[in-house]
């Protein structure tokens, strides 16, 4: 599987980059270098769900049912008119179970890294997760996934595709206590430092609808 920027290259990265920046006011090369910063960040943090039997089944179940990737069937349609309330709340619901309270920390960062203001930041995300869930669906599909390993390896797969520009700044907006491991600090901001229910439970609140 090819890294998140030969998506982004691609004719549906494309479309999506053009969707977004319509349905946000923003230019499409803004939106592109948004996209490529933040897309992978939460990617690192859906790494993390698979790494507990808890998080491994909630993600899976979120890619089987609701994010199955029947989103990218009619993207015309999705922005056409713009964005459904419905598909931003839906993103925002999983940029906060995802970044937890570091959301902002991580809105802020991009601010600093692009030049576009943070609250703005936050309206391409807002439409981005639901479409990047559903990007993972369809690949979760194609790749015949059905275990957390499996998971595991795909999500890898996409994120090593990554230019080593971009890993450093994975890095920088997730690796908070600076020893190397983002995806201990992507557990910190996502569980809280609680243990009960866990991401599974997180994930199964969010998605089980």
């Amino acid at each position: 599987m090819s890294g998140l920027l030969d998506l982004l290259n691609s004719p549906m990265g494309k479309q999506i980059i053009s969707g977004v920046s319509g349905s946000t006011g923003q230019s499409e090369s803004a939106t592109g270098s948004i996209l490529s910063m933040a897309l992978p960040v939460l990617m690192g943090a859906m790494k993390k769900n698979v790494q507990t039997p808890d998080g491994a089944a909630g993600l899976m179940s979120a890619l089987s049912g609701k994010h199955n990737g029947s989103i990218l069937d009619n993207l015309g349609g999705l922005f056409e008119g713009g964005v459904d309330e419905s598909v931003k709340q839906d993103g925002a619901g999983i940029l906060g179970h995802l970044l937890g309270g570091n959301q902002a920390n991580v809105q802020n960062a991009l601010s600093q890294q692009s030049g576009m203001d943070s609250g703005s930041i936050g309206q391409i995300l807002q439409v981005a997760a639901p479409i990047l869930m559903g990007v993972m669906g369809k690949q979760t599909q194609q790749a015949g996934v059905s275990d957390a390993g499996a998971m595991n390896g795909l999500l890898g797969s996409m994120l090593g595709g990554e230019s080593k520009q971009n890993q450093s700044l994975i890095s920088s907006l997730l690796d908070s206590d600076g020893d190397g491991s983002i995806l201990d600090d992507v557990a910190g901001m996502v569980l809280g430092g609680k243990k009960s229910g866990g991401i599974g439970g997180l994930l199964g609140g969010l998605f089980g609808k």
